[in-house]
């Protein structure tokens, strides 16, 4: 099947070729007719595998062509917002954004992105000028909202990308907030790595007699990964992991830690062996995020040191090694990360380094895949058969929660005023800190602004806006 089979305009047919795509994935040849069809859909599709353009070329679609008369006003009065894009986290919003601008080049409509962990002042004055199509994590969008500063009652289509790691992260609150603001009659489509029982009754609650579909098995793990473990003991990680980098010439990893802390270590004892590394985390700035991830993508960094909610902004074609250097505590984060490789089409290498204290997450991660990983003593690394497991320290957020300290858990009250009122957060302040995203087809980046009436309720680990 070619993209001329899906009936897209030839507006959007000129910016696919320059895209140099020709054929379609699985997610978006079924996407793309289900949603020009203009009911709401379901879909099951994990990262990697085209997710993005699979909404976004139809949505762009839509309002392209339904956009004559009073769709596109004049120049004196400004554009009502037609679609809304949440996504769980900054890099995400922005990578969706920017494959909304590359879509939708050769059409009249234009988009914005909104996150925290930036000023919100020149987002506002964006907004002011009107904005066809806004992208946007739930947080910051209503920080708008409170200040009367977004206009959501002309939304025809509704995107929730990434919904289970919405739920996850402590949006569903947030979520239902926005949607009381929306009209009743609009095209909603609800995106999502996995099926859980909240999924559905989220799907329940929003979605009206939907398409559903779903292209991959959930929680599988790609067959062109090469996926192994490497037995070793805890404080010989860092060794390790440099003999590896060095002796097989890696010139791009993504490496994985389970805390802020862990990663920033890691970076500073990589830089000693005289291997380049940054790291990309809730506490670090949105402008050093943006930088590690620039870099990183463009092949200056060999080492990219990143925590799991941020590592869902890293999107790159042919990243070729992935290296768990601490297993995730929750399994199916696994499946999420080893993701990041082996992407269209290209192969890719998934290598994790397992101490004693971190067996039974493995036994919990193969029973989840359903394989038996294969283990590989590196010579010189062997790990001491007498040694005992420790605990873990999971992420803040206590052993055990789900994700450390993730979003608005446990209904704290939201809006609990602080003391200053300045937000240019980096990740761990309260209320516009942004986090992490993920999405595909081409992408890339950009957002701005000022955080609204100081610090909020604090969001521990930065994730969310």
């Amino acid at each position: 099947m070619s993209f001329s089979s899906l009936g897209l305009s030839d507006a959007l047919m000129r910016a696919v070729a320059d895209t140099g795509y020709t054929t379609p994935t699985p997610i978006q040849q079924q996407a793309i007719p289900a949603v020009l069809n203009g009911g709401d859909l379901l879909a099951g599709a994990q990262t990697g595998t085209g997710k993005t353009a699979g909404f976004t070329l139809p949505l762009l679609h839509r309002l392209s062509t339904d956009a004559v008369g009073s769709k596109l006003t004049s120049n004196n009065s400004p554009r009502a917002i037609r679609a809304l894009i949440l996504t769980p986290t900054r890099e995400l919003a922005a990578q969706v954004e920017e494959s909304v601008r590359t879509y939708g080049k050769y059409t009249k409509l234009n988009s914005t992105v909104i996150f925290g962990g930036v000023g919100i002042n020149p987002q506002i004055k964006q907004l002011k000028h009107g904005v066809d199509i806004l992208v946007a994590t739930p947080g910051r969008l209503l920080d708008h909202m409170e200040q009367g500063t977004v206009d959501l009652s002309k939304i025809e289509i509704l995107v929730l990308d990434e919904a289970d790691r919405m739920l996850d992260m402590g949006f569903i609150r947030d979520i239902r907030k926005v949607l009381a603001k929306l009209p009743p009659k609009r095209q909603n489509l609800l995106f999502s790595a996995t099926f859980s029982d909240e999924i559905k009754a989220l799907a329940d609650g929003l979605l009206n007699n939907p398409a559903t579909i779903e292209v991959a098995r959930r929680n599988s793990t790609s067959e062109v990964i090469a996926q192994k473990i490497h037995p070793v003991d805890r404080d010989k990680k860092h060794p390790l992991l440099a003999h590896l980098i060095k002796s097989n010439n890696w010139s791009q990893v993504l490496v994985f830690t389970r805390t802020k802390h862990g990663a920033n270590k890691l970076v500073e004892q990589l830089g000693k062996d005289g291997i380049g590394a940054m790291a990309i985390h809730g506490n670090k700035s949105q402008s050093a995020r943006t930088k590690a991830l620039s870099e990183f993508k463009d092949n200056k960094l060999q080492v990219l040191v990143a925590t799991d909610i941020a590592a869902r902004g890293i999107d790159i074609d042919q990243l070729p090694h992935v290296v768990n250097y601490d297993l995730p505590n929750v399994p199916e984060d696994y499946v999420h990360r080893i993701g990041r490789t082996g992407r269209a089409g290209a192969t890719g290498e998934a290598v994790s380094l397992v101490c004693v204290d971190e067996h039974d997450m493995l036994k919990d991660i193969e029973k989840l895949i359903k394989q038996t990983l294969p283990r590989d003593v590196i010579p010189g690394f062997e790990p001491d058969p007498t040694a005992r497991p420790q605990p873990i320290q999971l992420r803040s957020g206590g052993p055990g929660h789900r994700n450390g300290g993730s979003g608005r858990q446990g209904g704290a009250p939201r809006n609990k005023p602080a003391a200053s009122g300045n937000g240019n957060s980096s990740g761990n302040k309260p209320r516009s800190a942004g986090g992490g995203g993920n999405g595909n087809g081409p992408r890339p980046a950009n957002g701005g602004g000022n955080a609204p009436r100081g610090a909020q309720q604090h969001r521990s680990g930065g994730r969310g806006r």
